[in-house]
């Protein structure tokens, strides 16, 4: 199977969106299609072997779309947003005198005997331009539904102002005085305009994903040939040896071969402050040294960069659909054959009491006001701005269902070690006993700890060095499986384990038992050094918990949101890490094969469940919850399992992964309401509905400005969401 995003040309409503997906499915070997109106996208997944993505661009073109080409899209899209412009300008550079001709008399303006003698020829010679500007809502129309048998947007637009233009045409040549010009030409007006406003808005949903593809340097300073050569980006082959100089852009990711610096790498992780780099140290393209000059060898380049993975996984979220959206797709499929139907009962029944004229005038009010825009970019233009600004603050979605569901989580299980905790032991306590000072402990320590191949050995002679403490030379070192280890220091018998080993020894440790009960009961492992008969010292070495969590944990909490941690380590140490973070359920002892099934017995109870881990060792827990965050992935994006992907390594993003959903769904909501309350709202004002009671009727040309701004007003509403960017 394989995934590709088409970017596609001439949807305007959510029935065009309707219309491609059936198109593409109906494509053999395509298994799903997501087709987003707010970027103008199609995410296929189709069989290779059944299908190509010629086949699925043909079906596409077939049901009356363009396919723009990936490698122009830019440059398209400017030519499009000018022609837009230039067509809006000269339509309401027209529509203002025709306004002024058709309704001046009626308001009483002055009006030349020479205009009102000829009004239909002048409204005629302003109209034509206008209609021949806005030529697309004819082709487009017509043609699709000619294809397909389905009416759009366009041929809503098309026939009700075809049917305007036409009347007036022949009202015209018949000596007649209803003229409808101005329905026509300012309908199309006004929706050129909006489609204007509406294309500009659009822009500022998807600055994200430009901001991202704008992040890679254009060339790259490189060594061949012993001679250091700039060439574009896209020459820079794995195994070239790259140089960054001070304040240039990385261009791919590779690993330091020589000299040091830092660098910039808020713009990929979210982090703000600059990360020392040296030889071995991992480097991340399109992020900026700062003063060192450094060479490194570049060893992921083209699609293979964290920042191509990146984008890649936001434009996946940001054309996918939210469970929420298929509310509104069911709706528009039924939508514009529904509208069509009340458009000639409602302009039918007029006839009769009104004339003509007033039931025509109904017919196009009707058509206008029901074009369902604003509905088919109520969720996407929310869900493109929310992933974006996740982007942003390295909280990466990888669909739009994440997103939506992430709210309603109600229990997050945690793993301990390197999620909760740093997963790397440190010591944490050096006690003295007998007369031995605390140096001297760390000395004897370390000297014999040089030797053992023991996990926790590592830190204690790791923490020797970071103090600057020489270790002695020892001989007869011995390790005592399951218990310490020993050797000789200075002609005598040192000793380090746990509490057999110094039984075994006949060795008392009474005068350190209470600081050792303290230590054990803090989740902390207390290892024992003995000297001779006597002991000397205890070291106690634990997982330190990270500087976010316990932050992340209450603020959860405070969400009413059950905090449970998960982990294999001994239930007194895992109940400690625990108590300090302020998580009260702890399931210990448990295996990494059996964390998914006690992420079940959750979802058993009838809970929306995420699973925060690290992606690999936790992987079969992460897929089997509703909600699978992978924490502190760095450059590894594509992790199967995750559902949401925190480049950073801090439990905080959690807490901002669920409020940036809350807002999201907020947006999304108040889009929905808008364009529902809109329609339901507008197509009873437009039929004439309360007409005989109230006297009031929807005129064509405010149904056209409120169809053209109810679209703005739901792009323009979602880009508002960036508001709340710095309060998530």
């Amino acid at each position: 199977m394989e995934k590709k995003i088409i970017k596609i040309k001439g949807m305007t409503c959510a029935s065009c969106v309707a219309r491609v997906e059936k198109a593409i499915t109906k494509t053999e070997g395509v298994s799903n299609a997501n087709v987003n109106l707010a970027n103008s996208k199609a995410t296929v997944d189709f069989d290779t072997s059944k299908t190509s993505q010629k086949d699925i661009e043909t079906s596409i073109k077939n049901a009356g779309y363009e396919i723009v080409d990936e490698d122009h899209e830019k440059k398209q899209r400017e030519k499009e947003e000018k022609s837009l412009k230039f067509k809006t300008f000269t339509a309401m550079i027209l529509g203002i005198p025709l306004l002024y001709f058709a309704m001046g008399s009626h308001v009483g303006l002055p009006m030349l005997p020479f205009v009102d003698k000829h009004m239909a020829l002048i409204q005629f010679i302003l109209t034509t331009p206008i209609m021949i500007v806005g030529y697309q809502f004819f082709t487009k129309g017509i043609l699709t539904l000619i294809k397909t048998k389905t009416a759009t947007m366009d041929t809503l637009v098309a026939v009700g102002t075809g049917a305007a233009y036409v009347y007036s045409i022949y009202a015209s040549l018949m000596g007649m005085h209803e003229l409808y010009y101005e329905t026509a030409g300012l309908l199309i007006a006004f929706i050129l305009f909006g489609r204007y406003l509406e294309a500009k808005a659009k822009g500022k949903t998807s600055e994200a994903i430009k901001k991202l593809m704008n992040l890679a340097p254009k060339t790259a300073t490189v060594i061949r040939d012993e001679e250091e050569k700039v060439i574009p980006l896209e020459q820079v082959v794995t195994g070239d040896i790259i140089i960054v100089k001070p304040g240039g852009k990385i261009p791919v990711d590779g690993i330091v071969t020589q000299g040091h610096s830092s660098v910039d790498e808020s713009m990929i992780t979210g982090e703000s402050i600059p990360v020392e780099k040296s030889k071995g140290s991992k480097v991340i393209g399109a992020t900026i040294n700062k003063t060192g000059s450094f060479q490194f060898r570049a060893e992921k380049v083209g699609d293979e960069t964290a920042l191509a993975q990146i984008i890649k996984l936001v434009e996946e979220a940001q054309g996918s659909k939210a469970p929420i959206q298929k509310l509104a797709d069911t709706i528009s499929a039924y939508f514009v054959p529904v509208v069509v139907s009340i458009a000639i009962i409602s302009s039918i029944i007029w006839f009769f009491f009104g004339g003509f004229a007033f039931a025509l005038s109904i017919f196009v009010a009707v058509l206008i006001i029901a074009c369902p825009c604003s509905l088919g970019l109520a969720t996407p233009t929310a869900i493109i701005v929310g992933t974006g600004i996740g982007a942003e603050k390295g909280i990466l979605y990888k669909n739009a269902e994440s997103l939506q569901v992430s709210r309603k989580i109600k229990t997050i299980i945690f793993d301990k070690t390197g999620t909760i905790t740093h997963g790397k032991p440190v010591i944490t306590d050096i006690v003295s006993a007998n007369g031995t000072d605390e140096s001297k402990v760390l000395e004897l320590a370390a000297s014999i700890e040089k030797q053992s191949e023991h996990p926790l050995a590592e830190s204690i002679v790791k923490h020797a060095k970071e103090q600057k403490i020489g270790l002695q030379k020892l001989t007869n070192f011995k390790s005592i499986t399951g218990k310490g280890v020993e050797a000789i220091i200075d002609g005598k018998n040192v000793f380090i384990g746990n509490k057999k080993l110094f039984d075994d020894k006949n060795t008392s440790y009474q005068e350190v038992e209470t600081s050792l009960k303290k230590l054990e009961e803090e989740g902390k492992t207390a290892m024992l050094l003995g000297q001779e008969n006597r002991i000397i010292g205890i070291i106690a070495v634990a997982d330190t918990v990270k500087e976010t969590s316990k932050a992340a944990i209450e603020a959860l909490n405070k969400k009413g949101i059950e905090t449970v941690m998960i982990t294999g380590d001994n239930r007194r140490t895992a109940e400690a890490i625990a108590r300090e973070v302020g998580i009260s359920k702890v399931l210990a002892e448990v295996m990494p094969k059996d964390k998914a099934e006690n992420v079940k017995k959750f979802q058993d109870e009838k809970k929306i469940v995420a699973m925060v881990g690290d992606g690999i060792n936790d992987s079969p827990a992460l897929a089997q919850a509703n909600i699978g965050i992978a924490v502190g992935s760095g450059t590894d994006v594509a992790i199967e399992s995750a559902d949401i992907v925190l480049i950073k390594d801090d439990l905080m993003d959690v807490v901002k992964a669920i409020n940036l959903s809350s807002a999201t769904m907020r947006k999304i909501k108040e889009n929905l309401f808008w364009a529902f309350f809109y329609n339901t709202l507008g197509i009873p004002l437009a039929a004439g509905a309360i007409y005989p009671f109230t006297g009031i009727l929807l005129s064509p040309i405010i149904a056209g400005a409120a169809m053209a701004f109810s679209s703005v007003s739901v792009v323009t509403n979602s880009v508002l969401l960036k508001r709340a960017k710095d309060r998530i």
